[in-house]
């Protein structure tokens, strides 16, 4: 394992490493502000799947790549957040490319030697956005608490979409959620699918959709993105409640199934005392007093 601690601070922040943890922390006002509003990031060695140095006339940039699966926010984005807007690039300037190659060998040498998978994470293991988040973009604004999401619609907003109004539903009812940034002509747009909702329509038109064609990144709508992907796979890995009418729950089931397993033994054990008696080894008198006695196991089970 690394030891020590290896950082480089530069005017867009400053990457810290202690053999364990890369801990990102953004710098002044000058940062984009979907990585201001993300804030400081502690990602695991367990989710790093490389990291990079590439060099520039100007110095150059650190580029961290998460594993697929690790992080809600790199899986939500898909790659599509370049630039002073991606918070895993830290730009680099002449003077700390030493500093900034030197983070990078000792990221490399602590995955090597923790024998870090480069292929995708089994779960998230970064939380997500803090909730709650919003954001505004183009025709609305988008907020979710943890639980709830809620659209509304601002005068940029289609005729479909005013005269349909504000739209909320609770995170079950999301089947999934999509993010894309604009790009030429085409609009970006945050999407909520919901389970059993009507097919995906022109992002301008779509209820559960909001959509921008002037913001690149449309604000910070891919930090409500990621927040919602996160906690609706926290909701998939929760064990199902158990069924109405069952008292005490699973620790009623595990009682039921130590009362089943009892049962079996007994009467295992029954037909053992009965070979025994029938081979002899066991008389009249201590086949009754050991049939007697499994007998009233039985009972009081």
């Amino acid at each position: 394992m690394v030891t020590g601690m290896t950082e480089i601070l530069v005017p867009e922040g400053a990457w810290t490493f202690d053999g364990e943890v890369l801990r990102i922390v953004p710098g002044g006002d000058d940062v984009h502000e979907l990585r201001r509003t993300l804030g400081e990031l502690a990602v695991p060695l367990a989710a790093i799947g490389g990291v990079s140095f590439e060099p520039s006339r100007k110095g150059g940039g650190v580029q961290l790549r998460l594993r697929p699966g690790a992080d809600p926010l790199t899986d939500v984005v898909a790659g599509r957040l370049t630039g002073s807007a991606d918070p895993y690039r830290l730009a680099v300037p002449k003077d700390r490319t030493g500093a900034a190659e030197y983070l990078v060998d000792e990221v490399r040498t602590a995955l090597m030697l923790e024998q870090v998978p480069n292929g995708p994470a089994e779960a998230f293991l970064l939380p997500g956005p803090a909730v709650p988040v919003s954001a505004s973009a183009g025709d609305g604004t988008v907020s979710f608490d943890g639980e709830r999401i809620r659209l509304e619609w601002t005068l940029f907003a289609a005729s479909g979409k005013e005269s349909a109004g504000p739209q909320a539903f609770s995170l079950p009812d999301v089947e999934g959620v999509e993010w894309a940034p604009q790009h030429g002509l085409g609009y970006g747009f945050l999407r909520f699918r919901l389970k059993g909702g009507p097919p995906a329509r022109a992002p301008e038109k779509d209820v559960h959709c909001l959509a921008w064609g002037v913001q690149r990144y449309g604000g910070t709508t891919a930090l409500v993105a990621a927040a919602v992907l996160a906690r609706l796979a926290r909701l998939r890995a929760e064990p199902p409640a158990p069924p109405a009418g069952q008292s005490g729950g699973q620790d009623a089931l595990l009682r039921r199934v130590a009362e089943l397993e009892s049962h079996d033994t007994v009467i295992r054990r029954l037909g053992e005392l009965g070979e025994l008696h029938r081979s002899g080894v066991l008389t009249d008198d201590e086949f009754t007093a050991a049939k007697r006695s499994l007998l009233r196991r039985l009972e009081d089970g």
